[in-house]
């Protein structure tokens, strides 16, 4: 497994949670709660343990520890919900951590919203330039492998 990869991203490839849940405008009923176990995160979010050990240990998520158990806040919820937004919507989480960390300066809601909304936008670009790449390279094996084909019928003919 590439280092870059393994640094950027957990190792599991997980669907997660859905978008209208991660923006809050749908709600899980676990949400006024004060304190959230592991395992109950990772339940509510669709992610293993290990992806939130893995976002502890990069400073994203801070559990209190009782012993060798990890007791979730409200706070490291929330700061969860918008690294798996991020993470859908194609960021590092090194720039989930800079929008995240907004939010604590002064006006820091406002400046987050901000800032969010021209990263969203200059990501938006970056996706459907990427889209447009991926479609050609589609198109170019769609036609590489017809001509594969003919030649190898032309050879058994």
């Amino acid at each position: 497994m590439a280092l870059a990869q393994k640094t950027q991203q957990p190792l599991e490839d997980e669907s997660g949670a859905d978008v209208n849940f991660l923006l809050g405008i749908e709600e899980h009923e676990d949400a006024e709660r004060d304190v959230y176990r592991i395992g109950d995160l990772a339940r509510e979010f669709g992610v293993t343990l290990r992806t939130l050990r893995f976002y502890e240990d990069r400073g994203l998520l801070s559990p209190e520890r009782r012993g060798t158990t990890r007791l979730y806040s409200r706070r490291d919820r929330a700061r969860l919900r918008l690294v798996l937004l991020a993470k859908v919507l194609g960021f590092s989480l090194t720039e989930a951590r800079q929008l995240i960390d907004l939010y604590h300066q002064p006006d820091g809601k406002r400046k987050q919203l901000e800032l969010a909304l021209e990263r969203f936008e200059e990501q938006q670009i970056i996706l459907h330039e990427q889209k447009r790449e991926i479609e050609e390279s589609i198109a170019a094996m769609d036609l590489t492998m017809k001509v594969a084909r003919e030649r190898l019928s032309q050879l058994e003919s």
